[in-house]
């Protein structure tokens, strides 16, 4: 059949709209199965789960796709860099042949062996059951290599699987970014722990009601931008941000009554996802324009939403008369200047998610090293609990007690996430640059927060870098935004100077600067 160019790029926008109806189904039974899945459900589960992604993957690798891929790029708006056109031709392409190497019967198996791998994990970490949740493990592993195997790679099969979260990235990158960062991070930790100062640490470990919590980490949710009519807040084991489609964000948390801090920031941390996710210009759900830059920056929203605001004293000079006015037996005796010292308090822990701004990238980087051996067999996931915990003990001087504070922490390489830990790190980093950038746009920014007004950033952010979808690579994305490539020395300066007034080590930023980051 002859069609134009035109019509060739027409058809494939409504096919990539029509897969989207498959992949935003089967968000929702992921959604569910995290959720409120009966735990006896979780075969049939996976099945499910399994059948939705063979029939995607089969959409997406008919050889229609290629047709039609070649017909439209004559488009004369193909030509030409950062188009509508261009973007989405560019990021079917990708996601076509990335998919053309994989085959039905491993994206099957991988879809139904992530969802028995979660449930399992949620299990062994209840019961700090690693045998249980090993064979699960070994599975995962293996299956993942297959794909890196059958993707491709030039130096390391991390980088076949590290790609399909944030394009263009490499192993080698990240190992020179995480030399750079270890360093300046261990120095920032030893000046703060020399010091001697700490803050008041049982203040956020009182009683917090959870129905009080709901409350109160709701209205954050609401000042900031999210908006709960098009999204809910659900409880889960491990918290997540899900897109069912553009006017159903689906974010979660756990609740913990002895502590105030885990429900409340991890809050922050997913609406910064939703508010990513909401967004997205809703005509393009199903679309490369419809979708995150990347996972670095879909982070980076997350974490500057927890943390370069969620932490700041400008927020909680607005919030915390209202937070002891909700938690009153527990704050009656706090100041403001305690409050934002204990929430900014840098201390090694056990849990990745409950890390301070200083330590937090230690955690990434156990991480990346670890997974990195299990994708090459450098580790055997039997050997993972023992490998984990001396990492602890060098990186974090911690023992870990059990595997469920230590190697059964995380969901994601349960659910077969292999690959995506560092985009955490990138994330802080993008966050840094982006809020560095904002504050210089909007000069109020610390005024309008301490008076409970946020949808100024918020409008910012999503004029800036929600609206494109990918428009952009991350790293074009960063450099449009702010007009230099990625570089650590943002983010270090931001922690110098918070710790600075927090603790009195010195500031301004290192003296030895690092290089921008080439990608």
């Amino acid at each position: 059949m002859s069609r134009t160019p035109q019509q060739a790029y027409a058809e494939l926008l409504r096919r990539e709209k029509e897969r989207a109806l498959l992949t935003s189904s089967a968000a929702l039974l992921a959604w569910d199965e995290r959720t409120c899945m009966p735990r006896s459900g979780a075969s049939y589960r996976a099945e499910q789960l399994a059948y939705l992604a063979r029939l995607a993957h089969e959409m997406l690798t008919d050889p229609v796709t290629g047709e039609l891929l070649a017909e439209a790029s004559e488009l004369p708006a193909a030509q030409q860099a950062h188009t509508v056109e261009a973007a989405v031709l560019r990021e079917i392409r990708r996601a076509y042949e990335r998919a053309k190497k994989l085959p039905r019967s491993l994206v099957e198996e991988l879809a139904r062996a992530s969802t028995l791998g979660q449930q399992a994990w949620e299990q062994a970490r209840r019961m700090n059951d690693f045998a249980g949740f090993r064979p699960h493990l070994e599975r995962i592993v293996q299956l993942k290599r297959q794909e890196a195997e059958a993707v491709g790679y030039e130096s390391t099969p991390y980088d076949a699987l590290l790609d399909e979260y944030e394009p263009g990235e490499t192993a080698d990158n990240l190992r020179k970014l995480f030399t750079t960062l270890r360093q300046e991070l261990m120095q920032i930790i030893q000046e703060v722990q020399g010091t001697n100062r700490s803050p008041r640490r049982d203040i956020l470990e009182r009683d917090y009601p959870v129905h009080f919590q709901e409350v109160f980490v709701r209205c954050a949710a609401v000042a900031i931008g999210f908006d709960f009519e098009a999204g809910r807040l659900d409880v889960t084991a491990h918290p997540f941000c899900t897109s069912i489609g553009p006017r159903d964000i689906r974010i979660t948390t756990r609740y913990n009554p002895r502590h105030f801090a885990p429900a409340f920031f991890g809050v922050l941390h997913e609406v910064g996802h939703g508010l990513y996710e909401q967004g997205l210009e809703p005509e393009h759900f199903g679309t490369p324009l419809g979708l995150a830059c990347s996972l670095g920056i879909h982070e980076s929203q997350s974490r500057l939403w927890e943390n370069q605001v969620g932490r700041s004293r400008p927020f909680w000079e607005h919030f915390f008369p209202r937070a002891q006015q909700t938690f009153l037996e527990s704050l009656r005796d706090v100041t403001l200047d305690e409050f934002v010292f204990a929430i900014n308090e840098v201390r090694p822990s056990l849990i990745r998610v409950e890390a301070d701004e200083a330590t937090y990238n230690l955690h990434i980087l156990i991480r990346f090293e670890l997974e990195q051996a299990l994708v090459t067999g450098d580790l055997v996931p039997a050997d993972l609990p023992g490998v984990w915990n001396e990492r602890y003990r060098q990186y974090l001087n911690l023992n870990p007690p059990d595997d469920a504070q230590g190697c059964l922490q995380d969901i994601h390489w349960s659910a077969g996430l292999l690959g995506y830990f560092p985009t955490y790190t990138l994330g802080n980093l993008y966050a840094a640059q982006f809020m560095e950038k904002a504050r210089q746009d909007l000069p109020q920014l610390d005024e309008q927060m301490r008076r409970g007004k946020f949808l100024e950033l918020r409008d910012w952010l999503r004029e800036n870098i929600h609206r494109h979808g990918q428009r952009y690579r991350a790293a074009e994305l960063c450099r449009k935004v702010t007009g230099k490539a990625l570089s650590p020395e943002p983010f270090l300066s931001y922690l110098r100077h918070k710790y600075a007034q927090l603790y009195g080590i010195k500031s301004p930023a290192p003296t030895a600067k690092s290089p921008p980051r080439k990608r």
